[in-house]
């Protein structure tokens, strides 16, 4: 399969071992995850930001124009593939606004080197390469950002009624915004969207052992903040 663009370093060459420590127990796992898919589907559904709509819109106009062939093809597939590719965007940024951002920033460079996509391949797996090394290559840039210590940000992500069932979404939506990417990543591909270990550590170019390691550690500590 073709490489979109040079790869970001993702993949740690001195990635930790598995986790020694023994995981949570089932019916904890089993609570985290049902509220995991609450919150997850809360910020899921807040509605496509206008620069991402307008993407999709040119796009479309683009295919348009165009007469059957590869590229008609690659075009419409490509647009089968943004709901997908921001439901991923979703997982890494955690932030509706940044992930729409990088979905359009994905489709663009996905069209501008369509050339250099092999035909039968992957295309989801090719897009979410290009969404993965945008994401850490942005993020590198804000590692001297503030800290949403007191959850400001995480609370305009959304905005909710003032229930108390509502009020445990904001704060596991809190708490997701604490962990770091590379944990938030592997627990929701887990928890959220239902990968294996393997596959996980495919889509995070690391180690199995690694996956579970940090999907171990992210639960140990959203059951931290969560109390």
């Amino acid at each position: 399969m073709a490489r979109p663009l040079p790869a970001s370093p993702s993949a740690d060459p001195q990635d930790p071992l598995p986790d020694p420590r023994p995981g949570l127990p089932g019916g904890i796992q089993m609570h985290l995850a049902a509220h995991l898919r609450a919150a997850y589907g809360a910020i899921e559904a807040v509605p496509l930001s206008s620069g991402l709509g307008a993407v999709l819109e040119r796009l479309t106009a683009a295919l348009a124009g165009l007469a059957e062939g590869d590229a008609d093809a690659f075009g419409r597939d490509l647009l089968d593939a943004a709901p997908r590719l921001r439901r991923r965007a979703l997982t890494l940024a955690h932030d509706p606004s940044r992930a729409d951002d990088l979905v359009q920033e994905t489709l663009l460079k996905a069209w501008q080197n369509r050339a250099r996509f092999e035909p039968g391949t992957n295309l989801d797996a090719w897009l979410y390469t290009i969404l993965r090394n945008s994401f850490y290559s942005e993020y590198q840039k804000r590692t001297r950002e503030v800290a949403d210590s007191d959850g400001v940000h995480a609370a305009r992500l959304i905005a909710l009624p003032a229930q108390e069932a509502n009020l445990d979404l904001l704060a596991m939506q809190d708490a997701l915004d604490r962990l770091g990417p590379d944990q938030r990543e592997a627990l929701l591909l887990s928890a959220v969207h239902d990968l294996s270990y393997e596959d996980i550590a495919v889509a995070m170019a690391c180690r199995v052992g690694t996956v579970k390691s940090r999907i171990n550690r992210a639960r140990a500590r959203l059951t931290e903040l969560l109390g």
